[in-house]
């Protein structure tokens, strides 16, 4: 079956820098989307951004439109989130998906990586 795996957190400053990357492994891996998701203990797993596999369409949460980038190396299988500018409310854990179709929602996915944690520092 397909297994994803995060990496790329870590803790920064408010204003700093991160790429998160999930790498897709497994026999029958052929999504139709991919997406980043992110949770806190004090929240829901709450979308993130989106991308087509196909066609490259991307989607963000209004609130990280203009400093969070998605996008993926169909060839590796792997999917990549360049977060810039990040600040203390981006601190979550955060989770790459698979699934079939393109939505914000994350019952609409069908895997699901460990999550890799990011912390942003005021």
């Amino acid at each position: 079956q397909v297994e994803l795996a995060e990496s790329g957190g870590g803790l920064v400053q408010a204003g700093g820098s991160l790429r998160l990357s999930c790498a897709a492994s497994g026999r029958s891996f052929s999504p139709y989307a991919m997406a980043w998701f992110r949770q806190t203990p004090r929240t829901d797993r709450e979308f993130v951004a989106v991308i087509n596999w196909y066609s490259g369409r991307s989607d963000y949460e209004d609130s990280v439109k203009g400093r969070f980038t998605i996008s993926l190396d169909n060839a590796k299988n792997t999917l990549f989130l360049q977060m810039t500018n990040l600040q203390p409310d981006d601190t979550a854990l955060y989770y790459c998906a698979a699934g079939r179709i393109y939505n914000n929602d994350p019952m609409g996915y069908d895997y699901w990586g460990q999550g890799t944690q990011v912390t942003v520092s005021a």
